[in-house]
């Protein structure tokens, strides 16, 4: 083994592969399964609903921005996975000391499929976690080759993921990645997840799943908000978790595309 850099230029080190990870984010977690790691893992956090056995049975260690430091300690890990974005800085530094922890920090698909191969090299899945990096390149070169990705490319879009305030998805997050991705024009200027008045005219309003649950019960709101715009419903983790579900969002694109041009 040896030493190890992760995403946001922190060196960690390991004598050997690690056999008690905890990972701090969702997306994160279910690469950990999808590289067959079901036995080294000890501990995910209560949003870590990917895979559904995980979630029934691993040792819940709290939530990504309040994790249970105790917990944690107890069950003494070799390895803690978080996110900058994802996790709280205070919570990270009280980690510190526990184990060695390796940072994403992801903001393309490229961040993306480093932090998979990296993911894989340090827990002995190298070979394994390049394959799927190839795989998940390739489903986003074929969602590009079909005739619905030509029709809607350049479409403009608005994505919402809370209400009350009002808060969407800017410039310089993953989700604008992968609106970008799909060949969409986000509307939004502003960078992170920014405030906003209802005054801009997107072809697409996108009315996201999560973290912000939207239902029917929206959709007067703004439709009144976007009199000319279509509203979408769709399923966030598909625009927002990084890990080995890049794979399938393709193919729910597709879907996506679809239902747009119904």
């Amino acid at each position: 083994m040896g030493y190890f850099i992760d995403q946001m230029n922190n060196k960690i080190h390991l004598d050997y592969y690690p056999s008690r990870i905890i990972s701090l984010v969702p997306s994160q977690t279910e690469l950990l399964y999808t590289l067959g790691l079901s036995n080294r893992v000890v501990g995910i956090t209560k949003f870590c609903i990917h895979p559904k056995k995980w979630f029934r049975t691993k040792n819940r260690i709290g939530g990504t921005k309040n994790v249970d430091i105790q917990k944690v300690k107890n069950l003494k890990p070799d390895l803690i996975i978080g996110n900058k974005e994802e996790n709280n800085i205070k919570d990270i530094q009280s980690l510190d000391g526990i184990a060695p922890i390796w940072m994403s920090d992801i903001y393309t698909l490229d961040d993306a499929y480093s932090m998979i191969k990296s993911i894989g090299q340090i827990t002995g899945m190298e070979t394994l976690s390049k394959q799927l990096v190839i795989d998940i390149k390739n489903e986003f070169q074929n969602l590009k080759d079909i005739s619905l990705y030509k029709d809607l490319k350049g479409k403009t879009v608005q994505y919402f993921m809370w209400h009350n305030p009002d808060m969407v998805a800017g410039k310089s997050t993953f989700i604008n990645c992968i609106l970008e991705e799909c060949g969409f024009i986000n509307l939004t200027k502003e960078n992170r997840y920014p405030e906003v008045s209802l005054n801009v005219n997107p072809d697409f309003v996108f009315l996201s799943s999560e973290p912000f649950p939207f239902g029917n019960n929206h959709l007067s709101y703004f439709k009144d908000a976007f009199p000319n715009s279509k509203i979408v419903f769709v399923d966030g983790e598909m625009f927002s978790w990084y890990g080995s579900r890049l794979k399938i969002a393709p193919s729910y694109f597709q879907l996506l595309f679809e239902k747009m041009i119904s």
